[in-house]
């Protein structure tokens, strides 16, 4: 039971963002966010987009920093992973 935090390097809307996934499973992932006030709207399919503002506190709360290759791995091979649909389906 581990979640896992990557490096803020994500733009978007002016500031950079994380991402904070479980390798267990959605409850998991959700206590972990709203333990440390993360607000729902910040689940995307997966996993929680966080700002990077957040991200030495959520490391501090035991997020286990990672690559974002690893956090990929970690959804895949929990299989937690949800891809976005393609526009064209």
């Amino acid at each position: 039971m581990t979640v896992y935090v990557d490096p803020p390097a994500w733009s978007a809307h002016g500031r950079l963002w994380s991402h904070l996934v479980s390798d267990t499973s959605y409850e998991e992932l959700h206590a972990f966010a709203r333990g440390l006030g993360i607000p729902e709207r910040g689940f995307d399919r997966d996993h929680y987009d966080v700002p990077q503002e957040r991200y030495d506190d959520i490391v501090a709360a035991g997020a286990v920093p990672a690559s974002s290759r690893e956090l990929v791995a970690h959804l895949h091979h929990s299989g937690l992973r949800r891809r976005k649909r393609s526009r064209r389906a």
